[in-house]
């Protein structure tokens, strides 16, 4: 494949510029991405960790720049529904190399170059893309089966990627959809009210808020009602069926490092779990501390050796 790195065409370019006696100009920086200040600090899984080999470890981390980028875009309340998706198109455009200019897109174009290097398919970024894509035109979610439709693309392809970046086998793929689809729903609860206030965009099943007499409103409380507390939990009993089909991923995975990261993240996941049960999203957003995030990677990374 050819590559789309910035930069490769400017020594052709100074020389042309000297040989016609025209004045050097930089190009101004094309503002396409929207920072969001998010980070991997953020996140409910160990970004990058030193759990994973330390040859893949700068792969994954402009896997996670490139969908923190266009996960910015899809989330920026400052922008309509056109612009997000026009953007989007451009980052698939450089990631697939269809000869667009990557002045803006540069991460697009780091990320094919890694695809190319580690012979990985470009299908999980693209349906990255795609999930954010609705994200920017798709507010609510009929039913369940709907939101499970939508992880499928906003999630899977996140444990996809890292499966196939360790050349994995893909009967692995079932139970790291599972466990990323249980992060995104949880990640879901955690951000429900800033998701509502801000983007006017809800992941609760509207069948179970109908069924349980919760109005959209009410996620603007500062506290849950007794029918959108009852939505909440029964969001957490679908995450806890998707847990139990990503409990025997570990076992499953021939890199014992990616076995120990994945244990992890299965002992985040739980955790947090827990927690929503307990406390409401609503009040504060309920998160691991450093020293509960720090206990569950350990813990998780011994279970996945013993």
């Amino acid at each position: 494949m050819r590559s789309c790195a910035p930069g490769r065409d400017e020594p052709s370019a100074r020389i042309a510029a000297g040989v016609f006696g025209a004045p050097m100009t930089l190009a101004p920086p094309v503002a396409v991405e929207t920072p969001s200040g998010k980070d991997a600090a953020y996140e409910n899984f160990p970004v990058g960790s030193l759990l994973l080999p330390a040859r893949l470890r700068p792969h994954v981390a402009v896997f996670y720049d490139f969908a923190r980028a266009i996960d910015d875009i899809a989330d920026n309340a400052n922008l309509d529904a056109a612009d997000k998706v026009s953007r989007l198109q451009a980052f698939e455009d450089v990631l697939m190399g269809r000869g667009r200019d990557v002045r803006g897109y540069e991460k697009a174009a780091r990320m094919r170059d890694s695809l190319d290097a580690t012979n990985v398919t470009p299908r999980h970024c693209a349906d990255l893309i795609a999930a954010f894509k609705q994200d920017a035109t798709k507010l609510r979610y009929r039913d369940w089966d709907e939101l499970m439709g939508y992880c499928v693309l906003s999630a899977a392809p996140v444990g996809r990627y890292l499966l196939d970046l360790h050349a994995e086998r893909v009967s692995g793929y079932a139970a790291a959809d599972a466990l990323c689809i249980a992060l995104q729903v949880i990640n879901h609860l955690q951000d429900c009210q800033d998701d509502y206030r801000k983007l006017d965009r809800v992941y609760l099943p509207g069948d179970w808020m109908a069924e349980h007499g919760a109005a959209l409103a009410e996620l603007d409380l500062r506290a849950s009602p007794p029918g959108l507390r009852a939505v909440f939990d029964r969001t957490l009993d679908g995450v806890a069926e998707l847990l139990t089909h990503a409990r025997p991923l570990p076992a499953t995975l021939q890199s014992r490092r990616l076995a120990m990261e994945s244990s992890a993240i299965l002992r985040i996941a739980h955790r947090l779990s827990a927690l929503l049960r307990r406390r409401d999203p609503l009040a504060s957003r309920v998160q691991l501390n450093r020293a509960d995030y720090l206990w569950c990677c350990v813990r998780g990374a011994i279970a996945a050796v013993l």
